[in-house]
Parts: C-alpha cells; sequence; structure tokens
C-alpha cells in the first residue's frame, strides 16, 4: 500500500475527507514521517485536511475548532473572503489557544466506523473521490468505484455496502456545514462616535449609489452641483444628490434641496406638471436621486426623477434542489397573547406529524427556515409590557423559545436575525443575539446566527450559485408608513410589499436617517442594498405579504402574537399564523395557515 492509498484508507475510517490539493503536496513525504496522522487523529472535530490545516496541525500542541475555521475557508473558495481565510491561518501559526466545540467533537465520533475498517482492508476501497466537489463546501462528493485499487474478488453487495458508508459520510459532512453560508454579517466594535463617522455614513452612501443612477441613459452627462452653480442660462442638466431639505410652496410647487460632496442647488418641482409632482410626493430626506431638467439661476427646473434601483433585466432565478423554505417572523414567545397552540399546530406539521399526503409531502422539503426577528417578546419595550408578559424572565424567554426549536428535525437549518423586542441593542446594524441572555441558542446545531440586516447564500449546487436571502427585522417600516404617502393611502401597514419596493428602488433599508437608529462604526452605510438579494425577507408588522419585484421574491413574515393593548392603540390589525412557503426549484409560493 502507498502513501496515499494508507492516507484515504486512515482518513475515511475516522470521517474526515482528503483534499486532492493536500495529497498531490510535495512536502508529503515529509509530512508523514512528522508523525502527521497521528496529530490529525487527535483532532476531533476535523472534517477536511487540506495542505493549510496541515501544516497547522503540524506545529499545534492544541486543538483548534475546524469548524470555525471551514466557515472562513468555505468563503475562501467561493473567492468571497480569501484574505479572512488567510489572517485565521496566520493566528493559528501564532497561537496555541484551546478552542471548545462539544457539538464538533459528537459529530466526529459518529462520522467515525471501526466496523468498516475491521471488515474490509484498503485493497477493497475504491479511489475515493476525496477532492471537494462544491466552491461552497456544502456538498461533498465521495464516490466509490470498481478502479483498479479494489479487489477483483470483492462481490457486488460489499461495492454497495461501501457506496452506502460514502454516501452516509457525505450525508453527514453535508449537514455539518448546514448548506449556509453568511454573505453579509456586521460586527459592532463599541467606540467613541465623532461627527465624522456620521457624516462617512452619507459620503459612502452617495459614493456607491451614484454610479447606479449615472447607469441610467438620461444621467449620461451627469455634472457636479458645483458646475451646475456657474451656470446662468438654462440649459439639459443632469445632477445626483441626497435631499437634504423638502418644502412646498405656498403655491403647491416641491422645492428640493440637493446635495453633493461640492455643494448644494435648490430643485424645483412644479405642479404642474402632475405625474412628476405625484412622484416627488414619496420623496424623503437623506435618499440620494438623480435629477433631470433645466437650469436656471442656482436652480434646477426638475423634468424627472431617477432612483438607483434594481436593474430591469434581472431576473427570478430558479434553484436545481427539490427542496423548500418557509419564513417566520415576530414569535414573540414570553408574551400573554403568544400563540402557543398554534405554534406547536406548526411544529407538529414540520415534522410530519400531522397534514395530508400533499401538507405532510410540503413538511418534508422545507430544509431551510428563516425567523426575521423578535422571537422573544422581550421586557421593558413599551410602556407596561410587564404587565402583558408571561415570562417575565429575558434568559427564561430565549431558553423555553430554544425548546420549541430543538423539535425542529436536525435536517432543517434555522436562521434567524434579532428584531427591536430581542436583547440587543436597538441600532441598527443588530449584532447576533447576545450569548449572555441566550446561552441555549448557542447550543443548537443546525442554528445559523445573523446580524440584522444580514444575508445568507443556500441551496446552492456545483452548477447553481445558490440563492442569496437578505433578511431584515423591518424595524424602520414605520417610518415609511406614515411618511410616504403611495404607502399610507394604498394600504399601510397591510402593504408591506409597498415598503420593501420602496426600499429597494432606493437601495437601503433605511435611506431616511430618522428611520431607524444607526450604528455608525463601519467603513461604510451599513445599510445599503449593494447585492441584489433573490429573497428580501422581512417582518415588525405582524401582516404577512408576498410580492415579486424585477426578479426579487419580497416576503414579510406573520406574528404568533395576538393583538397587544399597545397594538391596538397604535389601530394595528396583526395576521397571525401565517407562513410562506416556497419551493426553490419552481419558486412557487404557498401561504400555509396554521389559524
Amino acid at each position: 500500500m502507498n502513501q496515499k492509498e494508507k492516507i484515504i484508507q486512515e482518513m475515511f475510517d475516522k470521517g474526515i475527507l482528503v483534499s486532492q490539493e493536500f495529497l498531490e503536496n510535495n512536502s508529503l513525504d515529509k509530512s508523514l514521517n512528522n508523525n502527521l496522522i497521528d496529530k490529525v487523529k487527535a483532532e476531533a472535530d476535523i472534517i477536511v485536511l487540506n495542505s493549510d490545516y496541515a501544516e497547522v496541525i503540524a506545529q499545534q500542541t492544541s486543538l483548534v475548532d475546524w469548524y470555525e475555521i471551514d466557515k472562513y475557508r468555505v468563503e475562501s473558495e467561493k473567492e468571497r473572503n480569501d484574505e479572512l481565510y488567510q489572517s485565521q491561518l496566520q493566528n493559528l501559526h501564532h497561537s496555541n489557544l484551546i478552542f471548545n466545540s462539544s457539538n464538533s467533537s459528537e459529530i466526529s465520533n459518529n462520522l467515525s466506523d471501526n466496523n468498516l475498517t475491521s471488515k474490509y482492508t484498503s485493497q477493497q476501497f475504491s479511489s475515493l473521490e476525496t477532492e471537494l466537489k462544491t466552491e461552497l463546501g456544502t456538498t461533498f462528493s465521495i464516490e466509490v468505484s470498481n478502479s483498479s485499487l479494489l479487489d477483483p474478488d470483492l462481490d457486488s453487495e460489499s461495492i454497495l455496502i461501501l457506496k452506502d458508508k460514502s454516501k452516509e459520510l457525505q450525508e453527514k459532512v453535508n449537514n455539518t456545514f448546514n448548506s449556509v453560508t453568511i454573505v453579509v454579517s456586521y460586527d459592532n466594535k463599541p467606540f467613541k462616535y465623532e461627527v465624522k463617522d456620521f457624516a462617512n455614513i452619507f459620503s459612502s452612501r452617495y459614493r456607491f449609489l451614484s454610479p447606479l443612477i449615472r447607469n441610467h441613459q438620461e444621467m449620461q452627462g451627469t455634472l457636479p452641483i458645483s458646475r451646475i452653480l456657474d451656470k446662468k442660462e438654462r440649459e439639459a442638466v443632469s445632477i445626483i444628490g441626497l435631499i437634504d431639505e423638502i418644502n412646498t410652496t405656498k403655491n403647491g410647487h416641491i422645492i428640493l434641496t440637493l446635495e453633493d460632496l461640492t455643494g448644494k442647488i435648490k430643485v424645483l418641482i412644479s405642479k404642474n406638471n402632475k405625474d412628476l409632482l405625484d412622484l416627488a410626493k414619496d420623496l424623503i430626506p437623506d435618499e440620494v436621486i438623480g435629477i433631470v431638467g433645466k437650469s436656471g439661476d442656482k436652480i434646477v427646473f426638475a423634468e424627472n426623477i431617477i432612483w438607483p434601483d434594481l436593474p430591469n433585466n434581472n431576473e427570478l432565478r430558479k434553484g436545481e434542489l427539490d427542496e423548500a423554505a418557509i419564513f417566520l417572523s415576530d414569535i414573540h414567545l414570553g408574551s400573554k397573547v403568544f400563540l402557543k397552540e398554534e405554534f406547536e399546530k406548526f411544529l407538529r406539521w414540520l415534522n410530519g406529524d400531522i397534514g395530508n399526503e400533499q401538507q405532510r409531502d410540503s413538511a418534508k422539503k422545507v430544509k431551510y427556515i428563516f425567523i426575521a426577528g423578535d422571537i422573544v417578546d422581550g421586557i421593558g419595550i413599551y410602556p407596561s409590557q410587564e404587565e402583558e408578559l408571561e415570562i417575565k424572565d429575558i434568559t427564561q424567554q430565549y431558553q423555553e423559545l430554544t425548546n420549541y426549536l430543538k423539535q425542529i428535525p436536525s435536517d432543517k437549518q434555522i436562521i434567524i436575525c434579532p428584531g427591536n423586542h430581542d436583547m440587543v441593542h436597538l441600532a441598527e446594524p443588530q449584532p447576533i443575539f447576545y450569548k449572555e441572555y441566550s446561552p441555549s441558542l448557542f447550543e443548537l446545531p443546525n442554528l445559523t446566527l445573523i446580524t440584522n440586516p444580514g444575508m445568507v447564500n443556500i441551496s446552492k449546487t456545483k452548477s447553481f450559485s445558490g440563492f442569496d436571502v437578505l433578511v431584515y427585522h423591518g424595524y424602520s417600516f414605520d417610518y415609511y408608513i406614515a411618511k410616504v404617502e403611495s404607502i399610507r393611502n394604498n394600504g399601510g401597514y397591510h402593504r408591506a410589499d409597498l415598503v420593501m419596493e420602496f426600499l429597494l428602488k432606493r437601495r437601503h433599508l433605511a435611506p431616511s436617517f430618522k428611520s431607524t437608529p444607526y450604528f455608525p462604526g463601519h467603513k461604510e452605510d451599513p445599510l445599503l442594498i449593494k447585492k441584489i438579494p433573490d429573497f428580501f425577507l422581512t417582518g415588525h408588522i405582524h401582516y404577512s405579504k408576498v410580492a415579486n419585484y424585477k426578479g426579487v421574491t419580497m416576503i414579510c413574515g406573520s406574528c404568533w402574537q395576538g393583538k397587544t393593548s399597545f397594538q391596538e392603540k397604535l389601530g394595528h390589525e396583526p395576521e397571525p399564523g401565517r407562513v410562506p412557503w416556497v419551493n426553490l426549484k419552481t419558486r412557487e409560493v404557498k401561504i400555509l395557515k396554521f389559524i
């Protein structure tokens, strides 16, 4: 038996995949002389062995959380963030810190199978295809074929057994990586805010959105505002700027104060241009727009308004796998009006325990469960809330919520972001849940926690790039429902789709600075919609809605809470117990009702 065959056999017995790159490494012989195999065996939770990992293991005197490192490796293989992966490797090269990962150890132990080793020798193994077959790192291919390494006397039944073992290992690895990749997330580090930090939010917003507006045919001749201010004669002009002020004259004209990095200018929208005036009534402070019009004396007479918007040719993409995702929000566990029976009914359906054949089949197809914030009711969120709480300890609220989530089958991946009722700071972006108050959440092996907002990629295959799902709780929605005339007059809180379309058109989750508290400690505006999602999930308003806008499926989750006294004062009419179900292969959407 040669060295490569030995590695394949020994690593396979331990439940470890060996990359092709490692097998072809010229330093393999040297590594083996340094007892690398024995050191690898000591790493309880390693799933993949590549050259990078081998170098770390060769020098490490302590265990490494390989699951955590694999997250960065996956991002690197997707060509998204190789710098972070390399940084993590460097840290390992210079550190001997011990990391704990009980779940990882358990999975690794489950992967190990000594019975296979005792029954079959290395000559009975095929040439295992151990190279990762996916850029995502969530789907591995391990095949057993009738090759020269296989004993010619091995019967077909034994070959099938070997193939089954390979398939079993592959499935366990797939489940380990969850088929969920975090695309956008934020790390808020406390610091002393300065005026320049808030100014940076607006300047970065302008720099990102300006090229999107300039791509429109009407905006090809765009000039900076300082150049327009020098013009005395009426000329056709186009400018891009951030709205500083919005005023209405006594005669009903709208006057904007627009600014860019070079100066400010007035823009007049005449009441005589009714169509344009109707569009202008939806303008809000701080958004970035393009104006096409005629120049005057330090003023522009507007003829059209251009938004960053999504491209018209953005397609509604369909996946390759026959699987589904469901979208929830606003569970509000801990509230006296938490709909316990209805939520438990939902969980029984998800487990295949209730429903007709078609409904059970729909439950079986579910592979991803998204929850867009407010998973508990929290404490002190609104006046006299304590009078409406069933559970008045925040840690107990999260513990009880975890008990429910544990009932979800482990093959279904759960993705959760926080909301304004959760025990994190209110300023956006909100971080993932604080482990201090919700330790039980972090024990769930099939749970991915993301920031609010955040984006994940799901359902990726070798030939399909997967779906990008933008998750935002929707705290800013209240502002736009109240301030934007077209939303307020066409359904308000019952029309989350109008709010989401409004935000996508502006490529921003809270374009008006007053609409939500901001955390300014980032190099750029964190609420920009830089990457166009396939799905846009929100919540907050307790009323479910599904619609499409330029290739994006917009989904507002329902709720699992009855009407509170606070909602009654505000005139809210919740629609609880609705669950949008999406077939990722066909993009078919159904609304499942559990009330």
